[in-house]
């Protein structure tokens, strides 16, 4: 157990200051990641049995499936958790300290909440910069792996696409023409069979830097290559003239396999690094880029809401034990946690609608809950 710092400082107050922000944020840190790894543990725990469940069913899908699949969403979930096991941890720490009469000693030597404080906070931003700066491109890649076996092994039907059937919509700069044109490109099917994408019922629409229409390109069928459309059995069509068959014909184009299976994949198979230039990518080739966005402004806003929570906890839970009344405050430290999380998944879905920009959906949120913690720790250090 770590000692107290007044048994070994006895010095000045700003001594006694910085030693003490060094044991909270010690023991605030030691929390913290022990929450964080019990309530990943937990959730994982629930997605391991979802899985067993869906694996009864499938009779040649091997058990020990579901172990690889659950462990690879492992990442994903502690970074879903982590402001929330922070909030606890704290909640914890903070109570602890409050409970053993270091906080009081402390304020009683004239040191205030905001100088203790501001070592923990600093830990609780860094613990959400790490979670979006280095375990996101590590959630990421585990993640899309999970997600091709539950394809393979779990799910009936469609693929990584998910576009068997379907229609797609492609929008790209089109320069073969002369200036800077766009190339608008639908077809009726698509189809993914052995990492070969094919569509059928093409229609190429070329246009000018003035969007008028140069060419009408028709083609039955075709396929992605490297670096291109290949159209098959093709034909175009000029205004005023009459349809010209040109045999197989390339469309020069951006995209690769890999690039158009992402587009339609979840946001969280892309890490924070990635994903300002595949959002770029989306925008140019005309996919809907919002999805995209606000995960971006998420993983952005991770370590502000991480700090946001450190808080919380705080405000909620250094009330002294003799004022009666702990376990209420720090339930209501726990509940605003859960509200927080609330309004914040109501706000993705606005923005996932289109209802609110991306950013304000990602951010508004953790600036409400900045805005009540600093509002409590003023009220109870001033107030």
């Amino acid at each position: 157990m770590a000692r107290s710092p007044f048994t070994l400082f006895k010095g000045t107050s700003a001594g006694v200051s910085v030693t003490l922000s060094i044991y909270i944020s010690r023991i605030f840190t030691l929390f913290a990641l022990a929450m964080i790894a019990a309530l990943t543990g937990l959730v994982s725990l629930f997605d391991f049995i979802d899985l067993l469940r869906r694996v009864a069913t499938k009779p040649d899908v091997p058990t020990s499936l579901v172990s690889e699949i659950a462990g690879l969403h492992v990442p994903y979930f502690m970074i879903m958790i982590m402001p929330f096991g922070i909030l606890l941890g704290g909640i914890v720490c903070f109570w602890r300290l409050t409970r053993s009469s270091e906080l009081i000693v402390a304020r009683a030597a004239g040191i205030s909440a905001w100088q203790f404080l501001a070592a923990p906070l600093a830990c609780a931003i860094l613990l959400g910069a790490f979670g979006s700066m280095a375990l996101s491109p590590l959630s990421s890649t585990m993640f899309r792996k999970a997600e091709l076996l539950d394809e393979a092994y779990l799910k009936t039907g469609g693929g990584p696409l998910s576009l068997n059937g379907g229609a797609l919509w492609l929008r790209q700069l089109d320069d073969a023409e002369g200036g800077q044109g766009v190339a608008i490109l639908h077809a009726r099917h698509v189809f993914l069979h052995d990492r070969h994408l094919r569509i059928d019922d093409i229609s190429v629409f070329r246009l000018d830097d003035r969007d008028q229409l140069v060419v009408r390109i028709e083609a039955p069928r075709g396929e992605l290559v490297k670096g291109a459309w290949k159209l098959e059995d093709a034909a175009t069509v000029r205004p005023n003239h009459l349809p010209l068959h040109i045999g197989d014909y390339l469309l020069p184009t951006n995209l690769s396999l890999k690039r158009v299976e992402q587009s339609f994949a979840s946001p969280d198979t892309l890490s924070v690094w990635s994903l300002p230039g595949f959002i770029h990518l989306l925008e140019r080739s005309g996919f809907s880029s919002i999805r995209h966005r606000l995960h971006f402004q998420t993983l952005l806003a991770l370590p502000i809401l991480c700090g946001t929570m450190a808080l919380v906890s705080a405000g909620f839970s250094m009330r002294p034990t003799r004022r009666g009344g702990v376990a209420r405050m720090m339930g209501s430290g726990i509940a605003a946690g859960f509200a927080l999380f609330t309004i914040s998944k109501v706000a993705a879905q606005f923005g996932e609608s289109g209802a609110l920009p991306p950013v304000m959906a990602a951010w508004a949120p953790t600036g409400a809950g900045l805005c009540l913690a600093v509002a409590l720790l003023l009220h109870l250090e001033d107030g």
